[in-house]
């Protein structure tokens, strides 16, 4: 068994305890800071060439994937890939209400 330790008398304790006093507080972190993007909200007359060259190019075109390849704005995004599909240079895959998927337009509707 080992020894037993001595404990503290009453008026040791209270002295332990008030000089102790309250320890430094807690600080609340920031959280995470998002670098703040700047997308185009129009079409430049490059861009404009670029999204008719490589969107209709790609096998899943998402607004997300058009916006990160051509820094855009989502809403331009999504209207220009509504005219694309209008067009007919792309075919979509999934219309949902949040979410819209094409894919390039590889013939003339071959697997429906």
């Amino acid at each position: 068994m080992p020894p037993k330790v001595q404990q503290k008398s009453k008026e040791q304790k209270m002295a332990a305890a008030m000089a102790g006093g309250k320890g430094k507080k807690k600080k609340w972190s920031k959280g995470k800071a998002r670098d703040k993007v700047d997308n185009k909200v129009l079409f430049s007359k490059e861009q404009f060439d670029r999204f008719h060259a490589e969107v209709p190019k790609m096998k899943l075109i998402t607004v997300s994937t058009v916006v990160e390849k051509l820094k855009l704005n989502a809403g331009l995004a999504r209207r220009a890939l509504r005219d694309l599909e209008a067009a007919g240079s792309i075919r979509p895959v999934l219309i949902s209400r949040s979410q819209r998927i094409y894919t390039r337009n590889v013939g003339e509707d071959e697997e429906e």
